[in-house]
């Protein structure tokens, strides 16, 4: 197969990773404490692909490789919910969840409280204090979460004030390392270590809506697709070409 096909080939491929990518994006722009990925590609020389009819540089064959997916950790706008369990994180920590696979890490701040008392996310996943998970009594009322995360009840008919937790925020020195799994939730990668976060806070009664723009993304959208269909169009030229030589080259006289 001639170069350009495979030059062509090679950029398709990583136009369909990314408009993957953008598509995942539209899809959650609705979704709390979402965040937005973006695709890195590079040049990639390959040593043994040649083209003798030039020289020097332009001798090599130039590819477009998909290098990686990068997280846009910018913050989204915060929106007010007058939600007592509704929590939206102001700085760059992440909340400590529990799941089957392990713990796990999120910026989805919609909270609840699941049918055995315990504090939860939207998918169910039990948010995690210092000595585990938040769990409330059944005579637990006016629930404030400070903004350091220490969560207090009034407690019965006689309205004692008790402590219930105090959620864990972590954060992370290389937060790229972070992989994106399901449910909105993030796995620690190799080299991505939590730690405590001691300037993030907490702001009860509100939530962390996705940073996904929505315009963006659908302009993006559009660049992909236009350029894939351009790509297309010009392989199938380059296609067409190279199938009418082979048929002149057959009616030659032996």
């Amino acid at each position: 197969m001639e170069n350009m096909l495979l030059v062509g080939l090679s950029r398709q491929m990583t136009l369909r990773r990314q408009m993957d990518v953008v598509a995942n994006n539209i899809a959650n722009i609705n979704t709390s404490g979402f965040k937005a990925e973006r695709t890195i590609f590079e040049e990639y020389l390959s040593p043994a692909a040649r083209e003798d009819n030039f020289v020097g540089r332009d001798r090599r064959v130039s590819f477009v490789q998909d290098r990686a997916t990068m997280h846009d950790f910018t913050g989204g706008a915060t929106e007010q919910t007058k939600n007592p369990l509704d929590v939206a994180i102001d700085g760059n920590a992440f909340l400590a969840v529990q799941t089957p696979n392990g713990e796990r890490y999120t910026r989805d701040g919609g909270l609840q409280i699941n049918s055995q008392g315990q504090l939860v996310t939207a998918a169910g996943a039990p948010v995690l204090g210092a000595n585990g998970p938040i769990v409330f009594q059944q005579t637990d009322h006016d629930i404030n979460i400070s903004q350091d995360g220490t969560v207090t009840v009034l407690e019965g008919i006689n309205r004692i004030d008790s402590v219930r937790g105090k959620i864990r925020m972590v954060n992370f020195a290389q937060p790229q390392r972070l992989v994106k799994e399901g449910s909105n939730l993030f796995s620690a990668g190799p080299g991505a270590n939590p730690q405590p976060s001691t300037t993030s806070k907490l702001n009860q009664g509100f939530i962390e809506k996705s940073n996904v723009s929505s315009v963006v993304e659908m302009t993006r959208m559009i660049d992909v697709t236009r350029a894939y269909t351009e790509l297309s169009n010009m392989l199938q030229s380059q296609g067409d070409a190279r199938r009418s030589a082979i048929e002149k080259l057959a009616d030659v006289p032996a």
